[in-house]
């Protein structure tokens, strides 16, 4: 795949990226050589690898699924600075 000119000034035009007229060859020779960069990742045997999401192996620290005292609606919204009803009022913002 290759990009000229116009399809670089359609990119500039969706990302919102004011361009001049003369920077263009050089965003499509940029946006060319990215393009380069990705057909030789897609080259790279990855069979058997496993994604991974760090560097170093780890576990998310898990808890147990418990029911736990949730019920203090009193403590909880005693420090609201407007509570109606059992719940946090807020100001209006659609109207």
């Amino acid at each position: 795949m290759s990009i000229d000119t116009e399809e670089a000034r359609r990119v500039a035009k969706l990302a919102r990226i004011r361009v001049e007229d003369a920077e263009l060859p050089g965003l499509a020779a940029e946006f060319n050589t990215i393009l380069g960069f990705i057909d030789a990742l897609a080259e790279v045997d990855v069979e058997g690898v496993e994604p991974m999401t760090s560097v170093t192996p780890q576990r998310l620290k898990r808890r147990e699924d418990v029911v736990t005292d949730g019920g203090q609606p009193e403590a909880i919204l005693s420090n609201a600075p407007d509570a109606r009803e059992g719940f946090f009022a807020v100001p209006k913002v659609v109207e």
